[in-house]
């Protein structure tokens, strides 16, 4: 039960914070734009009304915990043997479950369980609202050289006089919390069910891409070099990685 509960923990953990980075594209590597100090001068402009400071925190201690207490909602609805599966129970044994909602069980199990995670996930949030407290001139930062490698001159000009205007300023200030708000909200937990269901054959899939591989060795398969090696990585003792290992 402690396992199938982690694993839709982890889930929803990645899913929030995925969500909560926005749906950006996969981009190209890092190409060197040419100095210019204009255009980098109006990308600065452009990226300081798209993430103004404490856009990260605001996000993080307030629509991050809110979206993600919907979606532990959702999963307590869940059928336990859906959730089993991915915590390793047979097809056989998951559907010997039946329809037993993951919450009816838990709240047996832990009464506190819903208290728990909301605390967990508020501990959550406002920690990583602090980091990116921290992050945030390096983010936009990034952001402002990816914004020249995408865009022209002209075309940050033309963006820069539009998020001038009120309509333009509006979108620009509450773009990344519009990502994440309650509409945005009720569609990541509306895909729970189908994300759950898809992944036992996601995880039996890659199971099949790495068949041909050798298994992961084990400490007695290493040399001593490499045990020695291994030891000075991690800054323990030879013998006493081999005694962690026994």
């Amino acid at each position: 039960m402690r396992r199938a509960l982690s694993v839709a923990t982890l889930l929803l953990a990645g899913i929030g914070s995925a969500h909560a980075q926005g749906n950006a594209r996969a981009a190209p590597p890092a190409q060197a734009v040419p100095a210019d100090p204009a255009r980098s001068a109006v990308a600065e402009r452009v990226v300081a009304k798209l993430v103004p400071p404490g856009i990260y925190k605001k996000i993080f201690d307030t629509v991050f915990t809110e979206m993600m207490d919907q979606m532990f909602g959702q999963i307590g609805q869940m059928p336990i043997g859906q959730i089993a599966k991915l915590g390793g129970l047979s097809e056989t044994q998951a559907k010997g479950l039946g329809d037993t909602k993951l919450g009816e069980i838990m709240e047996i199990y832990d009464p506190a369980w819903r208290e728990r995670q909301k605390r967990m996930m508020q501990a959550f949030a406002g920690g990583m609202g602090d980091i990116m407290v921290k992050m945030e001139p390096a983010m936009r930062a990034a952001l402002t050289r990816a914004y020249m490698r995408e865009f022209s001159t002209e075309e940050l000009a033309d963006l820069d006089r539009y998020f001038a205007t009120p309509a333009g300023a509006h979108y620009a200030a509450q773009s990344l919390v519009i990502s994440m708000g309650p509409e945005m909200t009720k569609a990541a937990t509306d895909m729970m069910p189908e994300m759950m269901s898809a992944m036992p054959v996601l995880m039996q899939r890659a199971e099949e891409a790495t068949a041909d591989l050798p298994p992961q060795r084990k400490m007695d398969d290493l040399s001593p070099a490499e045990r020695k090696k291994l030891a000075e990585l991690l800054g323990v003792d030879p013998e006493k990685l081999e005694d962690d290992a026994t």
